[in-house]
């Protein structure tokens, strides 16, 4: 029963992946003035979909080699480690994160 319902969800969110590509690949071809198949929007829903599915293998591995089930910010560091601008744009997420964090704790200890 769990692996239907894992299939299942499986499914479903490849269905809403299917569906958001489509709306962004609708709006830029609108923008640039070319068309897209549904061939190509499939292909490339496909194509996002093994990416998603790698990237989270990684991120398990990371977490598992650190000796923790749950991954955190630091295995999405650690991926990130080859895309220099990736990296920039996820370091000043956290960072905003953090400070949003601290910000709101010492309003809390304020009162």
């Amino acid at each position: 029963m769990v692996g239907q319902e894992d299939k299942a969800l499986d499914e479903r969110l490849k269905a809403a992946l299917w569906f958001s590509v489509g709306k962004i690949v609708d709006e830029e071809t609108l923008k640039l003035g070319v068309n897209a198949t549904p061939q190509f929007i499939g292909a490339l829903t496909e194509m996002i979909w093994a990416q998603v599915g790698n990237v989270s293998e990684d991120l398990r591995s990371f977490a598992k080699h650190a000796g923790r089930e749950m991954v955190s910010a630091e295995d999405v560091m650690l991926l990130a480690r080859r895309n220099e601008d990736l990296e920039a744009v996820l370091r000043n997420f956290l960072e905003q994160k953090t400070t949003a964090r601290s910000s709101a704790a010492a309003q809390r200890s304020r009162r």
